[in-house]
C-alpha cells in the first residue's frame, strides 16, 4: 500500500478538478482527500494499492476537460490507513 501527498498546479480551480479527483479516486478505490489552496494549487492526499495510485496520478495529470495541469509534485509518505473514503475538503 502507498500514500502520496500531491500538489497540482495550473488551471485547476473553478474547473471541477476536485470533483473529478474524487470521482477518479472512488472509481479506483483510493482513500484520502482533495482541497483547493489559496495560491491556486490543489492539494491531495491519496492512499491505496501501488498500481491504483499510479493510475490515479495518470488521470490527475490530465484532469477534467476544462482544466490545464502544468505541474504535479507527488511525494510518497508512510502509509497510514487513516481514511474510510475520499473527501472534498
Amino acid at each position: 500500500m502507498k500514500r502520496v501527498h500531491i500538489f497540482v498546479s495550473g488551471r485547476v480551480q473553478g474547473v471541477n478538478f476536485r470533483w473529478f479527483t474524487k470521482t477518479v479516486a472512488e472509481k479506483l478505490g483510493i482513500k484520502g482527500w482533495v482541497r483547493n489552496l489559496n495560491d491556486g494549487r490543489v492539494e491531495i492526499i491519496a492512499e491505496g494499492d501501488d498500481e491504483k495510485i499510479k493510475n490515479f496520478l495518470i488521470y490527475i495529470s490530465k484532469g477534467p476537460v476544462l482544466a490545464r495541469v502544468d505541474k504535479i509534485d507527488a511525494r510518497e509518505q508512510n502509509y497510514k490507513n487513516e481514511f474510510k473514503e475520499f473527501s472534498i475538503i
